[in-house]
């Protein structure tokens, strides 16, 4: 065989070779979601509407993007129900698809804010429910509030086509569900296996790796949000439990301040803890610029009130403090309860203040008068007439047991010792002090 006859026999190898060993779909498989970008968000500590400022940013700056899948990394023990009617809101309003990865714990708040994507997976140690309605107090919610939550979870549920029995059982004790470890009068939790099984979680995957692999994203673009600074100060900041410790620790650097020479440390304390108040209610949405206006508008009145007589001005500026706060609040009656909480430390303090220190230090040394006429310093009040004591006299008057005598040619206004003196009777001054001077009846 000559050496050109050899080529169509070493084509027809190569061709066989790969047509054999060539898979397409390992082609396809390598670039699946090579030009898809996947927004990945956390939604971690608890639910506050510092946490839903940030939501709304970061699935804002993902639409903006372009992003063909959001996942939110859910790690929370659950929080405010308001902030997570919201943030429920805003992600059944998101036409790009979701997935709830719950890393860790989606417990009362969290869970809800799960069942509002579109698919759930769940990390191997992951739990989902525990949803019941709990007061700032750590007592159950009237009945009221729980209705309209367990409504909320119904109704999450029934919109991404689970059924909703039970995300009524994490939010209801009333719900009998032995087989899954919630019999009557306890809230349902489930494990991924049990969240699989009633088809409340896609899958349960370790990672984000693997979870990207099952949402066929694995070639995808990842782009990380985190939260920034200031949105971490307003996460701070707005947490049920930070608000009425800044506004206490407000009102005692200023009840402090009172008492201290110039402007010092304890004044700063309290103006940061308003600043910051105010600061991350503005971050969270919460305050607007009427509320800042307002509260300039009664420091300045209150600073006007220590140069004005009258008070007024001083109560339209508390008056106008308290209103600012009341505006940039997000629950008129936490933050009453926040309010009088700061109100009772303060009064504490200046009772405690007034005791140790009394009205000596601070700017009540310069608004209250201090001088004294008194005879030390060359003032006379009274005319001391000791030389009185001894003199008799006649009542020109009845006493009653005030009247006037006279002793010589002097009137006197005079006090009787005993009861009453007739008119024209004797009497002896018996006693002289300051203007009082008191007489005897003499047989």
């Amino acid at each position: 065989m000559s050496n050109y006859a050899k080529y169509p026999a070493i084509f027809l190898i190569f061709f066989l070779f790969f047509t054999f060993t060539f898979d397409p779909s390992s082609e396809k498989g390598n670039a699946e979601g090579e030009d898809k970008l996947v927004y990945v968000i956390p939604i971690e500590k608890e639910v506050e509407r510092g946490l839903e400022a940030f939501l709304n940013r970061s699935t804002k700056e993902a639409i903006e993007a372009g992003a063909n899948h959001i996942i939110f990394e859910i790690d929370t023990p659950g929080g405010r129900v308001d902030s997570a009617g919201q943030i429920g809101k805003l992600l059944q309003s998101l036409e790009i698809p979701t997935t709830a990865y719950i890393v860790n714990e989606a417990l009362s708040a969290g869970s809800y804010i799960a069942l509002n994507s579109d698919t759930i997976y769940m990390n191997p140690n992951a739990t989902m429910g525990a949803s019941g309605v709990i007061t700032g107090d750590g007592n159950a919610a009237d009945e009221k509030a729980q209705s309209a939550w367990i409504a909320a979870m119904k109704s999450a549920a029934e919109s991404k086509g689970r059924d909703p029995t039970y995300a009524i059982a994490m939010a209801d004790p009333e719900v009998d569900l032995p087989e899954l470890g919630a019999p009557k009068g306890s809230f349902l939790t489930l494990t991924p296996s049990d969240a699989v099984e009633i088809g409340y979680a896609e899958g349960i995957v370790q990672n984000r790796v693997e979870l990207l692999h099952d949402l066929d994203l694995s070639g995808a673009t990842i782009e990380e949000t985190e939260t920034t600074f200031a949105e971490e100060i307003a996460r701070f900041v707005t947490n049920p439990i930070v608000i009425p410790i800044l506004l206490s620790v407000a009102s005692l650097g200023l009840i402090v301040e009172l008492y201290s020479p110039g402007f010092g440390i304890p004044g700063t304390m309290g103006l940061i803890a308003l600043l910051l108040f105010f600061y991350g209610h503005i971050i969270a949405g919460l305050a607007g610029m009427e509320a800042i206006i307002l509260l300039i508008l009664g420091i300045l009145l209150i600073i006007l009130e220590f140069f004005v007589s009258g008070g007024i001005l001083g109560l339209i500026g508390v008056g106008a403090v308290l209103g600012s706060l009341f505006l940039a609040g997000y629950d008129l009656g936490h933050m009453a309860l926040s309010v009088l909480i700061a109100f009772i430390v303060a009064i504490v303090a200046f009772v405690i203040l007034f005791k140790w220190i009394g009205l000596e230090r601070g700017i009540f040394k310069k608004i209250i008068l201090r001088d004294r006429t008194t005879t030390e310093l060359g003032y006379v009040s009274v005319t001391e007439r000791p030389e009185l004591i001894g003199q008799e006299g006649i009542a020109v008057t009845p006493l009653r047991p005030s009247g006037i005598a006279r002793f010589g040619e002097e009137r006197i206004d005079v006090v009787s010792e005993g009861g009453f003196v007739e008119k024209d009777k004797r009497v002896m001054i018996v006693e002289v002090e300051g203007i009082k001077v008191v007489v005897r009846k003499l047989n």
